[in-house]
């Protein structure tokens, strides 16, 4: 018997694996699918070392390497997708291929601010009431921190990105970047931009395609991440 190819799904920022229930339940027949909360999502407590890229990123290492797995594939959706290509920059045996879907590259002072001023406890409580219900149901009653830490780690991404052009220029594993033609938070222009950066990266619009993971159909998005890997 054949043994099934790993697939890692990471998920995005204010986001959990519990995203991905339906995607890995189709997924399922070709691949051995795994899946993670990075510290301070779902269940799991905030980091001591601290809240950003590098360190989901070692926790992600930390997680193949308590399973013992020597190389995997991973999907990453959102901050998923900069997380897995950060890994790859710094632990590239580890990563085989790479699937980005709607990961924002461009982090600099100005659209990190606009992104963080989005991300106000107070005023999504206020404002957008159902979406707060959603965040303390995925997160429990931590959740206002988790989307302050979210905001402080977009501003300081702004002012140092995790991964710059030259090191981006130096990541050799094969990455595919896809972006959807109605995201309305990441552009086509800077997902094609780093494509170019990247030495063995190839860039997919989709079409008819949001940002947000849960508007997306899990079978149309399976199929992709299938034909890919």
């Amino acid at each position: 018997m054949l043994m099934k190819r790993k697939l890692l799904l990471l998920h995005g920022a204010l986001g959990s694996s519990a995203y991905f229930k339906l995607l890995a339940s189709i997924l399922e027949e070709h691949y051995d699918i795994l899946t993670l909360d990075f510290s301070g999502h779902g269940s799991k407590k905030f980091s001591q070392k601290g809240f950003s890229i590098e360190v989901f990123a070692q926790e992600v290492f930390a997680f193949l390497e308590e399973k013992a797995i020597e190389k995997i594939d991973i999907f990453g959706y959102s901050m998923g997708g900069y997380v897995a290509v950060y890994l790859a920059h710094k632990h590239p045996e580890k990563v085989a291929k790479i699937f980005t879907l709607g990961t924002k590259w461009d982090w600099n002072p100005e659209s990190s601010e606009r992104e963080a001023q989005m991300l106000n406890p107070e005023i999504v409580i206020e404002k957008v009431p159902k979406w707060a219900q959603s965040l303390k149901e995925l997160h429990g009653e931590n959740w206002p921190e988790l989307m302050q830490k979210t905001a402080q780690m977009m501003l300081e991404m702004g002012q140092n990105p995790p991964l710059n052009p030259s090191q981006m220029e130096q990541i050799l594993t094969p990455v595919l970047l896809t972006i959807g033609d109605k995201d309305q938070m990441v552009s086509i222009d800077e997902t094609r931009h780093i494509s170019h950066l990247l030495p063995h990266a190839q860039c997919i619009v989709l079409k008819d395609i949001p940002h947000s993971i849960e508007q997306i159909d899990a079978a149309f998005l399976a199929e992709s991440i299938h034909h890919f890997f």
